[in-house]
């Protein structure tokens, strides 16, 4: 019952913390220099300034009149509160708002469009960090200053070192033909082939796992190292605790005393990374997208911000946030189902 409690309060604790996250970040939008408002004015200007001599004075002329219209047809001319509370429930968090530089399509059209591309390339790098760094940790706690342990630990901490930006030019040199004499083995980028719809399951999946081979080991390069090295520590921490010389010491087997007993308890401190994966999966990689030109969410926040598109940032901010909030929730959740002796609040 103390643990139901306490994931209801964390639940209701997230929508102050969701409304406060959204209003701040929508209060900026209205403050900050060089909104909307003022990008459709310079773009007029430019237009102008193509024309004649006299065009390009009525243009300068007649900004402030455009400017009113422009402030009462983007909705800023209402009282800030009234704004946000439009935003927040008639507009359903932006996602049915029209988008500034494509006002054909809404915010939720938009993101819908690339959700799924971020979403391949979430769930790969999710499941071959985890599937890879937690065997790799617990061979490294088992085989603590072997030489296996140091030259794993040299492959890892090069990896992590460099940036995934440079990770990224350098195996897309190495593997992808951009320099004379080295394999030409990955394609340079994008997502799928031109002609992966025309293809059967299987091979469009292979087609995808292609395209996917290089950007997913940039995309876990980052968290590679601090997966692995977290989950070989916490099992050795586990192994030289006194209930498992406990166990020993009773008879029971050192794989018994592993499994049963060391392993779970290790898991407790990777299981914070499980809630993080929800809005990992939705925020996308900007450098990574950029480098392979991969259509995915990374890219589009990055147009949004750049466009001072306030109508899609606001929408994909507000998702994101929610994941993230209910990914905290995910990983108290993980918490219980490792182990549950672990109590929130009052006696166990």
């Amino acid at each position: 019952m103390d643990r139901l409690s306490y994931l209801i309060r964390r639940l209701l604790l997230t929508i102050p913390t969701f409304l406060g996250i959204t209003l701040v970040c929508f209060a900026l939008t209205r403050v900050l220099p060089g909104g909307p408002v003022e990008m459709r004015l310079a773009r007029m200007r430019g237009l102008g300034s193509g024309e004649s001599g006299a065009g390009a004075g009525r243009v300068a002329a007649i900004s402030a009149e455009q400017r009113r219209e422009l402030t009462r047809q983007f909705g800023f001319d209402q009282p800030f509160l009234q704004q946000y509370a439009r935003w927040l429930f008639r507009d359903a968090m932006g996602l049915r708002m029209a988008s500034y530089d494509f006002p054909e399509r809404t915010a939720g059209e938009l993101i819908a469009a690339r959700f799924p591309i971020s979403l391949w390339f979430g769930i790969s790098g999710f499941l071959l960090a985890y599937l890879v760094c937690i065997p790799l940790g617990m061979a490294k706690a088992l085989r603590h200053g072997s030489r296996f342990d140091a030259a794993s630990s040299v492959i890892v901490f090069v990896g992590y070192a460099l940036p995934s930006y440079a990770l990224g030019m350098l195996l897309k040199m190495l593997f992808c033909g951009t320099v004379d004499g080295l394999w030409a083995v990955f394609p340079l980028g994008g997502f799928a082939s031109p002609d992966a719809d025309q293809l059967a399951f299987w091979p469009r999946l292979l087609d995808r796992a292609w395209h996917l081979a290089l950007p997913v080991a940039c995309y876990v390069a980052g968290s590679f190292a601090m997966l692995t090295l977290l989950m070989k520590h916490s099992l050795l921490e586990q192994i030289a605790s006194d209930y498992v010389r406990t166990a020993l010491a009773k008879g029971c087997s050192p794989r018994r005393a592993l499994w049963g007993h060391a392993f779970r308890n290790a898991l407790i401190p990777i299981a914070t990374g499980f809630g993080g994966i929800l809005s990992l999966l939705f925020a996308g990689s900007v450098i990574i997208e950029r480098i392979f030109e991969i259509p995915g969410m990374g890219r589009l926040s990055l147009d949004a911000v750049a466009g001072r598109d306030y109508a899609v940032f606001m929408a994909i901010l507000a998702v994101t946030s929610s994941m993230q909030l209910l990914g905290n929730l995910l990983s108290d959740c993980c918490y219980l189902l490792i182990d549950p002796r672990i109590h929130f609040g009052g006696r166990p």
